[in-house]
């Protein structure tokens, strides 16, 4: 097949013609996002991964992202206890896909930024510019205390970071030698050779849900994951507006997505079933209560039905938006979402393999057929 050139508006739609951009969300751990004791959960081997993403390739989904973790939630699963580290596993799958961006998941306190931006140009020239960076703050302490390194304060944490992506964007530029004096950061006659791939940069992701992760965002990346509006449309068109409004501001266009769960089955009696069967009387529910400790969320600092709400959330993939039905709801609230201003999804399944070929062979045409997505390119 002939790729397209890699323009940066190439890069960021992911060499795609598609006005609703697809992609799967944290196939390189173990139980992938589903907090689950299924038998059939996903395993996160790299013969699995790479098995998927040749199958998404094929199918068209846009993009795969991994999560970056190093440290597992415990529980009956020991949740995401093995995980593959994402630079090495997104350099793997762009030698072995055509037309797939692939991401690489950086905690930017734990990486020099020399380091990491020769990196992302090692694997960039193996996809021939079809690599993606996910920039992560940190906030994970047990991760943070693996390696040795204190924790930031929230503020100081995306000052640093703000320096962090400077540093790596001089390294991508044109120049040969330069000097960065930052307050955390000072590099002196630094040269970085190769470039990424063909005079264009990695398109640049960020989740941060805080309102100095949104700035942080708004300054420097691409592309923005936001929690979907689980209400209205008009809520969620509000949310993109004034995200993209800030982003114009300082001369830059972001596109806004979100992440979510897919349960399609079908008919939604079959759908809702397996979703209350893996989701709630077999969710791995010590890992859910690890994971609202780590983040410091209790029914006293929360109010017992808020804690329960987000306790029921965290066990369908770790609070993505469920999508649960048979492929015309599915498909109907992909739209709703795509309505909204959002320009795509990250999405789970519980098994990836055994549950991409359903939604490709029957959700995808029934966006194509209503303009969201085009055909796939042969």
């Amino acid at each position: 097949m002939h790729m397209r050139a890699p323009t940066q508006a190439n890069r960021n739609s992911f060499y795609s013609d598609n006005k609703f951009i697809i992609g799967l969300f944290g196939a390189n751990c173990s139980s992938g996002r589903a907090v689950t004791l299924v038998d059939e959960r996903w395993g996160g081997s790299w013969r699995e991964g790479r098995a998927l993403a040749q199958m998404a390739d094929e199918v068209g989904i846009d993009f795969m992202l991994p999560i970056g973790r190093w440290k597992g939630y415990g529980g009956d699963t020991d949740y995401q206890g093995a995980t593959l580290e994402t630079f090495n596993w997104a350099s793997g799958l762009l030698a072995s896909t055509k037309r797939i961006t692939v991401f690489g998941t950086i905690h930017a306190p734990l990486f020099n930024p020399i380091m990491a931006a020769k990196m992302c140009v090692t694997a960039d020239h193996i996809g021939e510019g079809r690599f993606g960076l996910n920039i992560v703050c940190g906030w994970n302490e047990g991760e943070f205390e693996m390696f040795g390194v204190s924790q930031r304060d929230h503020d100081n944490r995306y000052k640093y970071a703000q320096e962090w992506v400077e540093v790596v964007k001089k390294c991508w530029s044109n120049e040969d030698d330069f000097t960065y004096e930052g307050e955390f950061l000072q590099h002196r006659k630094t040269r970085s050779k190769p470039k990424p791939w063909g005079g264009s940069r990695p398109v640049i992701m960020n989740a941060g849900a805080s309102d100095d992760g949104k700035a942080f965002a708004v300054r420097n990346c691409d592309a923005f994951f936001t929690q979907a509006n689980r209400e209205s449309v008009e809520g969620m068109q509000k949310r993109v507006l004034d995200l993209k409004a800030d982003a114009r501001a300082l001369g830059r266009d972001m596109e806004i997505y979100t992440v979510g769960v897919v349960t399609c089955r079908p008919t939604m009696k079959e759908a809702q079933e397996y979703y209350h069967y893996a989701a709630v009387e077999r969710a791995d529910w010590s890992a859910v209560d690890s994971i609202m400790a780590i983040k410091g969320l209790t029914p006293e600092n929360m109010g017992k039905e808020a804690f329960e709400l987000r306790r029921s959330q965290f066990a369908n993939g770790m609070g993505g938006l469920p999508l649960t039905g048979d492929p015309d709801y599915v498909a109907d609230q992909l739209i709703r979402l795509s309505e909204s201003g959002l320009r795509g999804l990250a999405c789970s399944m519980v098994n990836y393999s055994a549950e991409l070929p359903y939604f490709a062979q029957e959700v995808l045409p029934r966006l194509e057929k209503r303009g969201l997505r085009a055909p796939v390119r042969a």
